[in-house]
């Protein structure tokens, strides 16, 4: 009798221990959730905005065979849109327009040299670091420019190419913010005013600070 009491408890330790083992089974913490859906943040898409900036020019002025050079500086606006396609990885291919206008002119002896309307078409190419984008960019560009005299004036559309870099950084999905610099030379025009002729070579360098929306 004593020898079946001790099986029984024996049996029973048992079946105590294997329902012990499962509580303990069942008690592992699952693995933690992870939402695929969840996305980095992507430069690809439309975008447009708006930009304000300081620009300092240079007039290469040639006349009866002499060459002076001149300095003016201004204010700048402009309004810019554009469309960026991710390649690869961060890299980061694009296609940008901007039409603005510059307060910048000179007194040039008894003339006035100035400039107003100004655009440009630009390839960029830039790297992502996350909502930050660093890129190159450079195209065609052209300004309106005027001469104005004493006995009449003479206005020229220039025409050249431009180049800069700058960064890009997104405060949220959709607001961005920019600083750029940029150099645009404008080539050469020939201005005559009654009859009198001179030669003008327009560059210069622009800082602009930017706010824009990608869509």
């Amino acid at each position: 009798m004593l020898k079946h009491s001790f099986l029984a408890l024996a049996a029973l330790g048992m079946l105590s221990g294997t329902a012990l083992a499962a509580d303990a089974v069942n008690d592992v913490p699952a693995a933690p959730y992870v939402d695929d859906a969840v996305s980095s943040f992507s430069w690809g898409g439309f975008y447009a905005g708006a930009a304000a900036g300081y620009g300092r020019s240079r007039l290469k002025a040639t006349e009866a065979g002499e060459t002076d050079k001149y300095n003016f500086d201004g204010a700048r606006f402009s309004g810019f849109a554009g469309y960026n396609a991710e390649v690869a990885p961060s890299v980061i291919l694009g296609l940008e327009a901007d039409i603005g206008y510059s307060w910048g002119d000179r007194k040039v002896n008894l003339s006035e040299v100035s400039t107003g309307l100004n655009g440009s078409a630009r390839l960029r190419a830039g790297y992502a670091l996350d909502r930050a984008l660093i890129y190159t960019a450079g195209g065609y560009t052209a300004t309106d420019s005027e001469i104005e005299t004493p006995i009449g004036k003479d206005s020229k559309v220039l025409h050249g190419w431009t180049i800069g870099a700058g960064v890009d950084y997104a405060f949220t999905d959709n607001l961005f913010g920019r600083l750029e610099y940029r150099y645009n030379d404008f080539g050469k025009e020939t201005y005559t005013v009654q009859g009198l002729s001179a030669d003008g070579k327009l560059s210069d360098h622009v800082v602009n600070v930017g706010l824009g929306v990608k869509f």
